[in-house]
């Protein structure tokens, strides 16, 4: 970890950003430059720019991010790929057979403290820049609020695979500086709190940009990640608190659910009303593997999703992260959110022997960038343009409904289930289908019903979109659901795949590992079990 916190102060200096939007477009001065560089607003912009790179790195050479993890680890998708053997670390990932070496786990782990660096830069460097013609005081205040919140986002992204890990506030200049502690994972959401609440004083709202600049952080993203921070920490009245803030104020006019659920994730809709934070990505025909660690441009995601097969139409993809029959299954009758999430190909194009994983045919339609049924030709081989959205409006309201009903607020939570709910009726394909609560799948008016009806919710709207693993950890029940023999997914799942599974380990498997190589840079303690 050490040394890449080090690397990572020349990194965000000499990098070339490239992004869909032009705040992240700039050519930045090389490392030569260092000493004079924090001198006008224009290289504050883009050190603050650089702090959100790393975000969008899909990992040197293994190309898995974050959605990765939180669906192939939880019943809601498979490694997927080739055959067993293609991508062998993801299905050690994928079966509960990680080890501390592990290379996905090692680049995003290192990916993660490169984005914190780069915020500690901007932190450091950002408040001494003198105001001028390109640089107003609220514009400088607003860089800071960036740079809090991706800070706080990568934290949050750590603790949630690994725990608690090494909080480090300052730019790590000297070798010195290389060996830092283990923080507890309180201690590391309390630090995320706190740079949230910094972040939300200073960022400014989502339509005092203009449309160029999307795609930055924002108050509104500040204020749902506090929602969602506070409810992984069990905290449900901060959480209902904040999840308030965003139904109540002025987000109304900047954040709402689209009206037809699949135009969530159509390329013309990126940046749109119901979304709160995403990955910038653009297509560039002449990308390279960028920064060292993945790519900074165009996604990979989209080709590592799309299904082998040709028969459908534009680049045949690789075939990875298959949704699984039980999610499949989980949908009600009618609800148009199951297409929109999985792709099911015909019989014909089934036929194709590359197609089939564990007898799965499925593939993820949310990132696959599908036009029609088809999947265009992109302008360079692995690149698409389609960006990735990390929070939606949909998320943070079930996450306040999740808040509410878990902090007394009974009427709160079933308004934000409802919310949900009425947008996927409108576009349901059957009369009648998905009725308001109680009354489907068996629930009865009761508080524990209400609960088991925002989770099903929760899986259904946010399918395929990296959630799953996590709320199955935070809701405490991933061994009840995961288990080879003692889950419902593990014995309701076909045998091709149950003949693959491991057993969860309770107490150990909630976490992955710290990766081996970061331990011997910098010596801590292991996560028990590993």
């Amino acid at each position: 970890m050490n040394r890449y916190i080090l690397g990572a102060l020349a990194a965000a200096i000499s990098v070339s950003l490239t992004s869909c939007n032009d705040w992240l477009n700039e050519e930045t001065p090389g490392n030569n430059e260092l000493e004079d560089y924090f001198t006008s607003g224009a290289t504050a912009e883009r050190v603050v720019n650089a702090a959100y790179t790393p975000l969008a790195w899909e990992y040197n050479d293994t190309y898995f991010s974050e959605w990765y993890i939180g669906d192939i680890a939880s019943d809601d998708a498979l490694k997927g790929g080739q055959n067993l053997a293609d991508g062998s670390e993801a299905y050690d990932i994928d079966n509960f057979k990680v080890n501390i070496n592990n290379a996905i786990l090692l680049d995003y782990y290192r990916a993660k403290f490169q984005g914190i660096a780069r915020c500690n830069l901007a932190l450091k460097s950002v408040p001494g820049v003198e105001l001028d013609e390109t640089l107003s005081e609220s514009r400088r205040d607003c860089l800071m609020g960036e740079a809090y919140f991706m800070r706080a986002f990568y934290y949050f992204q750590l603790v949630r695979v690994f725990g608690g890990v090494p909080l480090i506030d300052e730019v790590l200049d000297s070798s010195d500086k290389w060996q830092q502690p283990r923080a507890t994972a309180e201690e590391t959401y309390d630090h995320i709190i706190n740079d949230l609440i910094q972040a939300e004083k200073f960022l400014w709202e989502k339509n005092t940009y203009d449309e160029k600049d999307l795609g930055r952080a924002t108050r509104g993203a500040a204020v749902a990640m506090l929602c969602k921070v506070y409810l992984y920490r069990h905290d449900y009245e901060n959480a209902y608190k904040w999840g308030k803030i965003f139904r109540d104020e002025e987000y109304g006019s900047q954040y709402r659910l689209m009206d037809n659920y699949a135009d969530n994730f159509l390329l013309a809709n990126e940046n749109g009303p119901e979304s709160v934070f995403e990955i910038q990505y653009m297509s560039d025909p002449t990308s390279d593997y960028g920064e060292g660690f993945g790519f900074t441009r165009g996604a990979f995601s989209t080709i590592l999703t799309r299904p082998r097969m040709s028969s459908l139409g534009g680049q045949k993809g690789w075939g990875f992260n298959h949704p699984t029959h039980n999610l499949y299954n989980e949908f009600e009758p009618g609800d148009s959110r199951r297409e929109a999430a999985i792709g099911v190909p015909d019989a014909e194009s089934q036929a194709e022997v590359e197609v089939m994983y564990l007898n799965t045919p499925y593939y993820n339609n949310k990132v696959s960038y599908s036009e029609n049924g088809t999947f265009p030709a992109l302008d360079h081989a692995a690149r698409s343009p389609y960006n990735y959205r990390l929070i939606r409006t949909s998320d943070v309201l079930l996450l306040y409904g999740e808040a509410a009903l878990e902090s007394g607020h009974i009427t709160d939570a079933k308004w934000a289930l409802e919310e949900v709910r009425a947008r996927a009726r409108r576009s349901a394909t059957t009369a009648n289908a998905l009725p308001a609560f109680p009354g489907y799948l068996g629930y009865t008016d009761t508080t524990d019903d209400l609960r088991r009806a925002i989770r099903h919710e929760r899986r259904v709207e946010l399918a395929m979109e990296g959630h799953r693993w996590f709320d199955l950890v935070r809701w405490g029940i991933a061994y009840d659901v995961l288990d080879k023999d003692n889950g419902s997914y593990g014995r309701n799942e076909d045998e091709i795949v149950r003949a693959e599974m491991a057993s969860f380990v309770k107490g150990k498997n909630e976490l992955f590992p710290i990766p081996a190589e970061e331990i011997a840079l910098n010596p801590m303690e292991q996560n028990p079990g590993y």
